[in-house]
């Protein structure tokens, strides 16, 4: 039976087919579907893990007791997970072990846009990288064959493009292989130096391995075409190059990333008059041509950034991009904003109003720095707003005390703010902690977490009282305010801030997209009263515009929050029921 399937859906049919029985993911775009998917199938179990170094070692866990187990995350989520990855690398697997990482070319909903052959090569561990959903499916199924078969965890890598794009794929049913049995083997799964050491040359040898099985592997194939270009490419660059050149060049299709083979290479080379890499972000594949003396061309011509399409190609290196095939680049910009109602607005007013230094998080929240609230200094990684502003007041001391903040997510705490907070709490900075509790995962599409109380099924689960949690770490001074009440969000910043002791704000109201919210009735303009001052436009709600010098609301987008009410000194604004 045949399925036109997302490309994140068809690997959590992969793993279906394949068998696993276990998966534990931390949401990031564009990861998360496949997640979301593998839980429909009831024989897998699946969890959100409190970050991706967790879930890896969850699924690590479920490898090492027999059964086949699968982990999720985007590019920065594996520098997480790296930690155990080295050195699963090392142990090896019991059961199969399938690492899923997406890329993001392009920085779609991302902080960098770094290339995660990177790891695979440093971590020593091989790499399958499909092209479209069929693949996305075909190399699930193939990862757990290769893990088995090599002792290795396997990378299976993404990017949005492949992740988010729909194709044909095949389906078949499921082959759950036996619970392999769990033997006690101290030499090989207790990494102190003396075992490990003993363990690299394991590693070694198995590249070596994995290399020859490239070499001759269905995974890297030759499309012989015109022998005047010779062009090695991979993923999405593969259909760009087909679309843009067809038949007219020879193409060396890697579905492996690592270890890349040696002798394919060299004699697709030898078939070709000019050898030309396509590939996207860094020179992977490029630069082990070189290692091997041959002459290439690629990023003399192609870009080292952003994401390619069929007319980034055709511009660099000739050609034609069929009619109707064409991604068009010069798309209308829409610039992203908070939505209607999102409770980060009121507190990022309250935040900008007091020209407070703000040292921000990775999160939806991430948006209270564009304009017009601007009222965000740093972003960095996930959980790095906590400790960096403990080196910020201990670099700068009483000057910036009063003064600075750090905001971070209630999911983003939990993945990572932890041990900051602790840190602060054990060396004694005075640092202001606003926790923006949103009751949900949000910038990735509304994933639970641990201080929801609902598991990724929406079933009740364990909860973490973020006040507790935070008097049981140290801290004395915990208070929670309404984002949507402009004076008390006003009056607790400037009291924790005032105080000579470090303190935590929680900022609580849920998602207004979550749908057990419900919204008051909207808002109008009485365009009597308005004197068009735009002090509502200060808060940069998309709801809210002016048009002939009045303010205006937009009734099928305002939520009736009434942050913008707050702001108005000639009471302009008034709810629609009301006038009703």
């Amino acid at each position: 039976m045949k399925e036109l399937m997302l490309g994140n859906a068809a690997v959590a049919r992969g793993l279906y087919e394949a068998g696993c029985s276990v998966v534990s993911s931390y949401p990031g775009t564009p990861s998360t579907e496949i997640t979301e998917e593998a839980v429909k199938f009831p024989e897998i179990y699946c969890e959100w893990a409190p970050n991706e170094k967790v879930a890896m070692e969850v699924a690590f866990g479920a490898s090492l007791a027999g059964k086949r187990a699968f982990c999720a995350m985007k590019h920065v989520g594996l520098n997480v997970a790296a930690d155990p990855l080295f050195t699963m690398s090392y142990t090896g697997v019991n059961a199969g072990l399938v690492i899923g990482v997406a890329d993001d070319a392009g920085m779609h909903s991302s902080q960098n846009e770094q290339d995660s052959r990177r790891h695979a090569v440093a971590a020593k561990v091989p790499m399958l990288e499909p092209s479209d959903s069929a693949e996305a499916l075909e190399f699930a199924k193939l990862a757990y064959d290769l893990s088995e078969g090599f002792d290795t965890p396997v990378l299976l890598k993404m990017c949005t493009r492949v992740a988010h794009s729909q194709s044909l794929v095949e389906l078949t049913e499921r082959e759950e292989p036996e619970m392999k049995p769990y033997e006690k083997r101290i030499a090989k799964y207790v990494m102190m130096p003396g075992n490990a050491i003993k363990r690299h040359p394991f590693v070694e040898e198995r590249t070596r391995k994995l290399r020859e099985w490239a070499e001759t592997s269905s995974v890297n194939r030759v499309e012989m075409g015109g022998t005047d270009v010779g062009i090695i490419t991979s993923s999405t660059s593969y259909q760009y190059v087909k679309e843009v050149f067809g038949d007219s060049v020879s193409v060396l299709k890697l579905g492996m990333a690592n270890p890349l083979p040696v002798k394919l290479i060299r004699d697709f080379a030898s078939k070709v008059k000019r050898l030309v890499v396509v590939e996207e972000l860094d020179p992977i594949i490029e630069d082990h041509c070189k290692a091997l003396g041959l002459t290439v061309s690629g990023k003399d011509v192609l870009p080292l950034e952003g994401e390619f399409s069929q007319n980034l190609i055709a511009e660099k290196l000739g050609g034609t991009v069929h009619k109707g095939r064409a991604i068009e680049d010069a798309i209308p910009p829409r610039p992203p904003v908070m939505c209607a109602g999102c409770p980060h607005r009121g507190l990022f007013y309250t935040l900008s109003k007091n020209k407070c230094t703000v040292l921000g998080d990775i999160g939806c929240y991430t948006l209270g720095a564009v304009a017009p609230l601007g009222a965000m200094d740093m972003t960095l990684c996930m959980g790095a707003s906590i400790s960096a502003i403990h080196g910020f007041n201990k670099a700068r001391g009483a000057e910036s005390e009063g003064k600075t903040v750090a905001v971070i997510g209630d999911s983003t705490f939990m993945h990572s703010g932890m041990t900051g907070l602790a840190n602060i709490a054990y060396n004694q900075s005075n640092s202001t902690v606003i926790i923006l509790d949103n009751s949900i995962t949000g910038m990735t599409g509304h994933q639970q977490n641990p201080t929801t109380g609902y598991n990724i099924k929406g079933d009740p689960a364990g909860k973490i009282d973020l006040e507790a949690l935070c008097r049981a770490m140290g801290f004395r001074r915990v208070r929670v305010v309404d984002p949507y009440d402009l004076q008390a969000c006003d009056a607790a910043l400037k009291e924790e801030l005032a105080a000579e002791e470090a303190s935590v704000i929680i900022s609580r109201r849920p998602c207004a997209l979550l749908k057990y919210v419900k919204h008051e009735a909207p808002l109008e303009v009485d365009g009597d009263k308005c004197v068009g001052c735009r002090s509502c436009m200060k808060i940069g709600c998309p709801a809210i515009s002016v048009k002939l010098g009045k303010a205006r609301v937009d009734a099928t987008l305002c939520v009736g929050c009434g942050v913008c009410e707050q702001l108005c000194r000639v009471d302009a604004f008034r709810s629609v029921k009301k006038e009703g």
